[in-house]
């Protein structure tokens, strides 16, 4: 049988057939207007003789739809059939939208390939091949093209033409699937074009005209394979739902931060860079504060020993680093919630390394350095444990 009128006949949502053969819950008719799945959209829904369909496939030229149940139908009668209209609606709307992304995507990119493309109730995908990197601005002027061609109701027109006069076409969308599959057994090429706007080869649903889309929002992009990025959008009351959940964040955002949506971006820089001083000038505080407490350890004999809080590790021992042998020949400190570190700095007289490895030795742990810097961690001991232990080597000396 001939496959199914869907593409060429859109419109129609209800028509009568005759029962060409029966296998279970799968049928056959003589004509149809059901949509197959394939080329990346996915089949109608609707019912047969009041039966739901619940899948329809393209199988060894004919279009089989499966049913919720057994028919009480047979081959031969002749039967009523109905197309879920808002789903059909949706997904012609949907598919005609990915055709005008992808014509906008010929005037942003320097390059352009189609990669593939998909629908699902909650958006749809197009898979772009090309070189151009897609960040933020581009995505923006995708959906800023997208929507003023769908505005500017551009007429959408469908034709079959001899497979190689399709392939002559200049600027024809083609993916490379559908060129070396179904166009390779294929006298014909049924082509979608987009008036002055892009023209693709394709076998699905489309509306008649660009106005009957309705609002596109672009989602998100994600890189799907090498040499690929997927662009994501919705259609119509999704897109909708999208756009308003995105002008009440910026509406929120704005207000928290005393501004009005057009002023946003310079607002966030300028709090980015008041939130970046003060960083820095919470670690210059930071830095002396340890500075100070370093200086202010205890002494004993030629060392000075303690417990610093609230410090890490790292950042205690940049500054052993700096402060041995000016406060004092030995510097040793250790602190740190859980598992405790020790830090070293010497002025040479005594090896630092060797301090460390006689804590870890002690209470566990590792570490490392050298003559005049080590540094251990990990250690199953209270902070002021270990430092009991090196207020004892310090006065034995050892």
């Amino acid at each position: 049988m001939a496959a199914s009128r869907g593409p060429t006949e859109p419109e129609v949502r209800a028509f009568e057939s005759t029962v060409e053969s029966i296998d279970g819950t799968d049928v056959v008719l003589e004509e149809t207007w059901f949509y197959p799945e394939g080329g990346g959209q996915p089949a109608d829904r609707g019912a047969i003789e009041g039966v739901p369909v619940v899948d329809v496939q393209s199988v060894d030229g004919q279009v089989v739809h499966t049913l919720e149940r057994a028919p009480d139908f047979e081959v031969g009668d002749t039967i009523g059939a109905v197309i879920d209209d808002e789903f059909r609606t949706y997904a012609m709307r949907a598919h005609t939208a990915s055709h005008v992304l992808y014509g906008a995507g010929r005037q942003v990119f320097a390059d352009i390939g189609y990669g593939g493309f998909g629908i699902t109730d909650e958006k749809v995908r197009v898979d772009f091949e090309t070189s151009t990197e897609i960040d933020d601005d581009t995505l923006v002027e995708l959906e800023r093209l997208t929507n003023r061609a769908i505005w500017d109701s551009r007429e959408v027109t469908w034709e079959e033409l001899p497979r190689e006069e399709a392939l002559k076409l200049d600027d024809i969308a083609f993916n490379t699937a559908t060129e070396e599959g179904v166009m390779a057994d294929a006298d014909t090429v049924r082509v979608v074009t987009v008036e002055d706007w892009d023209v693709g080869a394709c076998g699905g649903t489309h509306v008649s005209n660009t106005r009957e889309i309705g609002p596109v929002s672009v989602l998100d992009r994600s890189n799907p394979g090498e040499g690929l990025t997927r662009v994501e959008f919705a259609v119509g009351p999704s897109a909708v739902e999208e756009r308003a959940a995105e002008h009440q964040a910026a509406l929120q955002a704005a207000n928290e931060i005393g501004t009005n949506i057009t002023s946003l971006p310079q607002a966030v820089t300028r709090l980015q860079s008041e939130v970046e001083s003060l960083e820095a000038e919470v670690e210059d505080l930071t830095d002396t504060v340890l500075t100070a407490e370093l200086r202010d350890l205890d002494g004993v004999g030629d060392w000075q020993v303690g417990v610093i809080d609230g410090h890490e590790a790292n950042a205690v021992g940049d500054r052993v680093q700096e402060l041995a042998g000016e406060v004092a020949p030995v510097l040793a400190a250790t602190g740190g919630n859980g598992r405790p570190f020790v830090v070293v700095g010497t002025d040479g007289t005594a090896d630092a390394a060797e301090i460390v490895d006689a804590v870890t030795e002690e209470f566990g742990g590792g570490g490392g350095g050298g003559p005049t810097f080590a540094q251990g961690g990990g250690l199953d001991a209270d902070p002021a444990d270990v430092k009991a232990f090196l207020v004892e080597r310090a006065e034995t000396g050892k």
